[in-house]
């Protein structure tokens, strides 16, 4: 379960639990990404977790699917994710698929004998939460790894309380490169930011033969910045035009200004461009089909949440593009298993290719120890530097020498009769540098 730490309402403490919750309301983080933003997002949360009491090192009565191992030794994962909030679209799907990681691995015996001590929180999809959360995880429940989290400017926050405690932190879901500069101890699961851009890039360029382009930028954050960025450098860089750089802050609700300079620009664009977070992609959609803007429009990894789906409906989100992650696309078998598991433990098919990422997080975590030997944190920081081939729903995953960004592919959805559709798996031609 999730729950407030007592004594301390502003920060849910981890508690050691079998599961996470599998809904929460969304709503907007009280606090603006550190590196970023200058205006706060919208109102916290109404439904918090449940309180309980503050965790103690172990919980209080062992999880069903997580016994001690032999000596009673486990080894300690903390999982900080938006289960409520603005990311909790993508966050709680990935909170899931670590679960059901968990739950695998200890099933299968545990890591070098020894089984896997979950400690969930909630980070309310707040910066300021995310950190406490981390925190306590780290000095607290003194967490051997953590696995979890979305988005760049929680990487950049969080990141250095794990570094500093050489704890090493698998990110699941944050994409720009700057966040493994924060130290050793910070891997990436995802591809960087300046992969997907250039891909998107090339796809439009390329594939469409389109060469104008409107931009639509959040603002409010890391990622949407550095992935508008990186767009823009490898798409002029083959000698595309941006029309038009337009801006918004995230969690705006009304885009008919930004849609108005789009449907009066001459010559039209050949698409929209638009760098969001998941909370706003369907509302950015469905007013721009309302509002008469029936252009193309490509985004990033953010529009892979089902709230595309729900908010425009089938007409208004058809004709959309993005780039993604594999796990829940295509038939690749590693995919095709964890899609398998996943229907069955929670009686649904994954809504977002962010359980994929949840769920190969902890395995490669699992993985590293296993080759490390024990639960030595710099011998799993170095294991995991070392990882070579490694085969995950999400992709296989290979660190270079000294970085600790995976060299990944890069899935191309088409969104088409309220279905998300694999186009391509591709590989850019060029990189921007990071």
């Amino acid at each position: 379960m999730f729950a407030n730490a007592c004594g301390a309402p502003a920060a849910p403490a981890p508690t050691a639990a079998s599961a996470p919750p599998t809904a929460a309301p969304a709503a907007k983080p009280t606090t603006a990404p550190a590196a970023a933003p200058t205006t706060a997002p919208a109102p916290a949360p109404t439904t918090a977790p449940t309180p309980a009491a503050k965790p103690t090192s172990a919980p209080a009565a062992a999880p069903t699917n997580a016994p001690v191992g032999a000596g009673g030794k486990t080894v300690k994962i903390g999982f900080p994710y938006g289960i409520t909030g603005d990311l909790s679209s993508i966050e709680s799907e990935a909170a899931k698929g670590s679960q059901l990681a968990v739950k695998e691995i200890n099933a299968a015996g545990g890591i070098n004998g020894m089984q896997i001590e979950p400690f969930y929180a909630d980070t309310k999809s707040d910066i300021t939460t995310a950190t406490n959360v981390v925190t306590q995880m780290v000095e607290s429940n003194k967490v051997d790894a953590l696995v979890g989290l979305t988005d760049t400017s929680y990487m950049l926050a969080t990141g250095p309380v794990a570094q500093k405690a050489g704890v090493p932190f698998m990110d699941v879901g944050g994409t720009a490169p700057v966040i493994t500069s924060v130290g050793d101890y910070i891997f990436m699961l995802p591809f960087g930011d300046n992969t997907q851009a250039a891909a998107t890039a090339e796809f439009t360029y390329g594939k469409k033969g389109w060469r104008n382009a409107a931009m639509l930028m959040d603002t409010e954050w890391d990622y949407t910045k550095f992935l508008a960025k990186y767009f823009i450098a490898r798409f002029t860089e083959q000698g595309g035009k941006m029309l038009l750089e337009d801006t918004y802050k995230g969690g705006d609700k009304d885009f008919s200004a930004q849609m108005t300079k789009i449907k009066n620009l001459q010559p039209q664009p050949d698409f929209v461009f638009s760098s969001s977070n998941p909370d706003d992609t369907g509302t950015i959609v469905k007013q721009a089909r309302d509002q008469g803007v029936m252009l193309p429009i490509v985004g990033g990894d953010g529009y892979d949440t089902p709230l595309l789906l729900e908010i425009p409906g089938p007409e208004r989100s058809a004709n959309v593009f993005f780039s993604t992650h594999l796990g829940i696309y295509g038939d690749d078998p590693t995919a095709v298993k964890f899609r398998d598991a996943f229907k069955k433990e929670f009686n649904a098919e994954p809504q977002s290719v962010f359980a994929a990422l949840g769920y190969d997080g902890v395995n490669l975590v699992a993985d590293a120890m296993k080759r490390a030997g024990g639960i030595d944190h710099k011998a799993v920081r170095d294991a995991l530097a070392a990882t070579k081939g490694w085969k995950g729903a999400s992709g296989e995953i290979t660190y270079p020498a000294g970085d600790r960004i995976p060299s990944k592919s890069v899935a191309l959805i088409e969104v088409n009769s309220n279905k998300f559709n694999l186009l391509n798996v591709v590989v850019p031609e060029k990189i921007p540098e990071p």
